[in-house]
């Protein structure tokens, strides 16, 4: 008795270690409690810093977007606005009395502005479309932003008046714009963005351009607030030179338009310095390439001469700002990371820290954005492989202070996947290439894992050590998780980014994949009878290549893939940037090499079982091209199943209850395919 007493003991406490085990594992539910910061925006004495911190709905499926405030020194935090409605676009007044902002608190999303001493609140505009880029003016009198100004649809055929009461159908839609749609957004209703001001007491809003091209992005007041610079393409046939846009000044008083630059590529987000005698902006080549990094360049206000700053700097520069009237902060993506940096307006560099991160909770991409002060203080975005962004802030001496723990309450008491990296050379040409594994929660490294190839889309983007609810939950489901930077992965200069210059996909980055699965089979801990393959867009597009070339997979996911380069690119909302950057011309002048770059022309050698996702919106990589795939593989009898995502675009993920989604559908068609290990 004694004995069988001890043993249902045993069993009881084995079963009740088993369930806290479970409940300390990363779970889908858990996807709706994450929260992370965003848009941290540091007063001008950097005493103070005002935030968005986002959260999900599990009863609405959507975003909460709130104002929090933190003072700096005490690192106290308080809520500015924290409902049930949404916030964007915080930026303090210059004085650093009032923050100014843009919500749907009455309904619409309108300009408001927040008196800080007096905790009152005024609503600022009566606006009817999308306000953007909103900012003040040195005095603090105006606020400028960008609109979309709406224009007649063109009318072709007059039609017979309609009787009262006949119901006939909707009118026709007539299309004469090159670029005439956009994913997330559908057809593209005619218009284009204007540059308006409006008193910051609230008023009248004044439109300041005009003509049909469209003036967006960063605007920068003149010191003396009587200008605002800005950048636009301004060529009668901008719709075709993408790569092209110019710096403008406006004067607010008379409309008054001056073209500041006219070098070959684009100039854009200028920035003056607090003083107002040197204006700060990037520029990007005209070249047709499909990567270009961005050159930091100063022009003095009074001669208008200018100077590059990064000349013989191989990284894209990114958000430049003033710290001092002869230094400016910038942010680079370098190795997988995105790194926050000074730099004097002589071009000497410092590094400060390469932990800005976590603002995209799916998969571990490069992310992360900050602000500067004059106080010398910038506060930004923190995060790592474990816990998606915080508030920091930081000033030229490195000493930096995590002023947040959103997410505590959640992860402190989850065993995550641990995130390792990993380097190895392509077997294509020995090119070095870096990837990172997460190892499942419990990992013993004498024991074999399935493994999962997760590829990242772009192709010109970078995943790297940061937090991923995605491939958190594929570690969590005992699954060794290993992605990389393939070759045309930003973060490693132009040359790197350049190899795949007509190459997108081909044997060359399928190459850098297949080397990296070999490379974790040598680590030993990999049952190479269990590996699958995953990606989305590019990623998507890799998968579908890799398993016209390789049988080695026992699954794969394709996510919102191109299959067919040919009918693609002429029917996608990205054609008309595409075309002349990725492809040495039209596609019926190459036909030969357009269907080399797509996986249908590899469908006859796949046995891989693959299951297909696309939004049903999608018009990025439109749904006909997973459609294709499917048909494609269904003639061919491999065991095949399409999953169609309602109403979304093509970021199938944007909603929690999609992201769950796509990660459990993987999940399960994974499983369905992996054999045991006895």
């Amino acid at each position: 008795m004694y004995l069988l007493s001890r043993f249902f003991m045993v069993l009881v406490l084995s079963i009740s270690s088993l369930a806290v085990f479970a409940d300390e594992l990363f779970t889908a539910e858990d996807i709706f409690s994450l929260e992370y910061a965003s848009d941290p925006q540091i007063s001008p004495d950097g005493t103070q810093v005002v935030y968005i911190r986002n959260s999900n709905d599990i009863m609405t499926d959507g975003k909460n977007s709130n104002l929090w405030l933190i003072d700096v020194k005490s690192q106290q935090q308080l809520p500015l606005f924290s409902d049930d409605k949404q916030y964007s676009q915080p930026r303090w007044s210059a004085d650093g009395k009032k923050i100014a902002f843009v919500s749907n608190l009455t309904g619409s999303h309108q300009i408001h502005v927040h008196y800080l001493k007096e905790n009152k609140t005024a609503l600022v505009s009566q606006l009817q479309t999308k306000i953007s880029n909103l900012t003040w003016s040195p005095d603090g009198k105006w606020l400028a932003f960008t609109q979309k100004v709406q224009e007649e649809p063109t009318v072709i055929a007059k039609m017979p008046k309609k009787p009262k009461g006949a119901k006939w159908n909707k009118p026709v839609i007539v299309i004469d714009q090159a670029y005439y749609q956009a994913d997330g957004k559908g057809l593209i209703q005619p218009g284009y963005q204007q540059i308006f001001v409006i008193p910051s007491e609230g008023g009248t809003p004044r439109q300041l351009t005009h003509d049909s091209y469209h003036h967006q992005g960063t605007l920068a007041w003149s010191h003396d607030s009587t200008a605002i610079v800005f950048s636009a393409n301004r060529q009668q046939d901008w719709e075709y030179k993408r790569l092209e846009g110019n710096l403008y000044q406006v004067q607010v008083a008379t409309g008054e338009l001056i073209e500041l630059t006219s070098s070959p590529g684009k100039e854009y987000n200028p920035v003056f310095s607090e003083n107002g005698k040197k204006l700060s902006f990037l520029a990007g080549s005209n070249e047709l390439n499909p990567y270009r990094n961005a050159k930091l360049h100063i022009m003095d206000w009074k001669t208008k001469k200018i100077s590059e700053i990064t000349k013989d700097f191989d990284r894209s520069v990114r958000d430049q700002q003033w710290l001092s009237n002869t230094s400016l902060a910038f942010s680079y993506d370098d190795f997988g990371k995105r790194k926050l940096a000074t730099i004097t307006t002589k071009g000497k560099i410092k590094d400060l820290t390469d932990t800005l991160s976590g603002t995209t909770l799916g998969r571990p991409y490069i992310s992360g954005s900050y602000t500067a002060s004059t106080s010398g203080k910038m506060a930004y975005t923190y995060g790592n492989a474990s816990s998606p962004a915080d508030v920091a802030v930081i000033d030229s001496s490195k000493k930096a202070s995590v002023l947040t723990q959103l997410n505590d309450d959640l992860l402190a008491h989850k065993t995550l996947g641990k995130v390792h990296e990993v380097n190895y050379k392509s077997a294509f040409d020995g090119e070095p290439i870096q990837g990172w594994y997460i190892t499942p929660p419990n990992f013993d490294p004498k024991k074999k894992y399935p493994l999962i190839l997760e590829i990242h889309g772009g192709p010109h983007l970078a995943y790297g050590p940061h937090f991923s609810a995605e491939l958190q939950r594929f570690a969590a489901q005992g699954y060794v998780v290993f992605y990389n930077n393939h070759r045309g992965s930003s973060s490693y200069g132009e040359r790197f980014a350049m190899l795949l210059k007509y190459k997108y996909s081909s044997v060359e980055d399928f190459a850098d994949h297949d080397s990296g699965v070999n490379a974790m089979i040598d680590l030993g801990f990999i049952d190479d009878k269990n590996l699958f393959i995953a990606g989305g867009s590019a990623g998507g597009i890799a998968t579908a290549y890799a398993i016209g070339l390789t049988d080695r997979f026992s699954a794969a996911v394709v996510a919102k893939p191109v299959i067919n380069w040919l009918s693609k690119v002429l029917t996608a909302d990205s054609g008309l940037g595409q075309i002349p950057t990725q492809f040495p011309g039209m596609p019926w002048d190459h036909v030969e090499h357009y269907w080399k770059r797509s996986p249908m022309s590899l469908v006859g050698n796949v046995t891989t079982p693959t299951m297909l996702i696309t939004g049903e919106k999608d018009l990025r990589t439109p749904m006909a091209q997973t459609e294709q795939y499917y048909q494609a593989l269904k003639l061919r009898k491999i065991d095949t199943v399409l999953v169609k995502v309602p109403d979304s675009y093509h970021g199938i993920a944007a909603k929690p209850s999609r992201m769950i989604t796509k990660i459990e559908h993987t999940l399960a068609w994974f499983e369905k395919y992996r054999t045991s290990q006895k």
